[in-house]
């Protein structure tokens, strides 16, 4: 297993004291590039994967379940800005459960965590495939997503400096492309057209749809797995958050209706390209646009699969270094300062994702991870409010408690609506979490006291 635990400490001289040691990790992202990183996290959600909730709650149960995800994630961000502000570590959420509750609660926001980061890549590598098969039919959807893995755990071994770099060139572009798909939709927009073919639907299908409205949010979260690497973190990640929050609601609704609006929507409830079908729609089969767009969209896919990327190896290498995982996804490269191994045993369990179940199901395996991690980041915020009131917090939640009560609920909410509606994978999440608990529990033990003579 490695070396000893060295989880969040107890007090903030310590923790920052700490954080001076830890191996490798660079402070160089701006505002602006962690605009790109969180914008850049989600925004292949704005391009795919949120359609397959029209299919079970049709556009108006769905519309009823992105509202409330908005609620959710406002309220989540809100509050998880707070910890991410006060302990600034590549762990994230593993970090905040450990400090609050210490090793168990930093395995079960740890192990949550991972689900959500490594399961997020494939979904959209598949997605890559799918648009590039629209643009060339001779290009097998598999295989481009293989190369995506290869391309962009290349990309992210060259530094941190480049790879947020990247994102924001990325970014940047993918934004001003959902603009420009909206201004051309836009005047083919028909309300008649939302609220079409939604008579066979009921309460139901706006549970069964929360797994969609969530991808359009979500990773967002991930911001948090590059705190350690972010310049002066107590002005810039608070900004880096409320930006990118902002930009994401507006990207977000103003794509579903538009997307909904501009014909019969059933024709998009089932593609991994909705928005280029959106264009042949709305100007035929051969106009130019779609293809065009198609194209263009790789940007919106690119950014999220590289911002995931980052992610999911920050939070592998934070819990290598604490001892939760192998030590060797610990070692940090001496050239480029990036977590090698993290990146690529992190890739490997992705295509093995990519290749063993469908887009839908990897999404709803994501949102799984992603629930229970904001379900243990609410419950930190709650209990480190009450045992460490002297903890620097130069962000502190608006209408606290309130706010945060607000989030925690509507994740429960969503978790169990979830597991109701998707028992197998219910099942396959339970299974993972409890081998990764049978393991936690055989090796950690042993692990424990040094982690706690650290803390004391």
């Amino acid at each position: 297993m490695g070396e000893p635990p060295k989880g969040p400490l107890l007090s903030s001289q310590t923790s920052r004291a700490q954080e001076s040691a830890k191996p490798g990790l660079r402070k160089v992202i701006s505002t602006t590039q962690l605009w790109a990183i969180a914008v850049g996290m989600v925004i292949s959600g704005e391009y795919f994967g949120w359609n397959y909730g029209w299919a079970v709650a049709g556009t108006i149960g769905f519309l009823i379940a992105t509202l409330v995800v908005t609620i959710l994630y406002l309220t989540f961000i809100f509050s998880y800005t707070e910890l991410t502000t006060a302990i600034p570590d590549a762990g994230g959420p593993f970090a905040y459960a450990y400090r609050a509750f210490g090793p168990t609660g930093g395995f079960l926001a740890g192990f949550a965590t991972l689900v959500d980061f490594l399961m997020a890549p494939p979904a959209i590598a598949a997605a890559l495939g799918a648009y590039a098969h629209f643009l060339n039919p001779a290009l097998p959807v598999l295989g481009v997503a293989v190369a995506s893995y290869v391309v962009f755990i290349g990309i992210n071994l060259l530094g941190v400096n480049e790879s947020a770099n990247f994102s924001v060139i990325v970014t940047v572009l993918s934004v001003i492309e959902l603009l420009i798909f909206m201004a051309v939709v836009a005047p083919a927009y028909k309300t008649e057209n939302v609220l079409a073919h939604n008579e066979s639907f009921g309460i139901g299908g706006i549970f069964a749809a929360l797994p969609f409205a969530i991808w359009f949010y979500l990773a967002i979260e991930g911001v948090a797995m590059v705190a350690e690497e972010v310049k002066d973190p107590n002005k810039t990640i608070p900004r880096g958050y409320l930006l990118s929050i902002g930009t994401l609601v507006v990207l977000a609704l103003g794509t579903m209706l538009l997307c909904a609006g501009a014909g019969d929507w059933r024709r998009l409830s089932d593609l991994d390209y909705p928005l280029p079908e959106t264009l042949v729609m709305v100007f035929g089969q051969q106009n130019s646009w779609a293809k065009v767009f198609a194209g263009l969209g790789l940007f919106g896919l690119i950014a999220s699969f590289h911002a995931n990327t980052l992610g999911y190896s920050r939070q592998l290498f934070a819990l290598a270094r604490a001892g939760y995982l192998p030590s060797f996804l610990a070692a940090v490269n001496g050239r480029f300062q990036t977590p090698h191994w993290s990146l690529i045993v992190g890739g490997l369990a992705g295509l093995v994702a990519l290749v063993s179940g469908t887009t839908g199901e990897i999404i709803t395996l994501s949102v799984f991870g992603a629930l229970g991690m904001y379900i243990m980041s609410l419950l930190s915020l709650f209990h480190l409010r009450r045992t460490e009131p002297n903890l620097v917090r130069s962000y502190r939640t608006p209408f606290y408690p309130y706010v945060p009560m607000v989030a925690l609920l509507l994740s429960v909410v969503c978790l169990l609506a979830i597991s109701y509606y998707n028992p197998v994978l219910t099942l396959v999440f339970g299974g993972l979490l409890a081998l990764s608990w049978g393991l936690f529990k055989w090796f950690v033990p042993q692990l424990k006291a040094p982690a706690e003579g650290a803390a004391s």
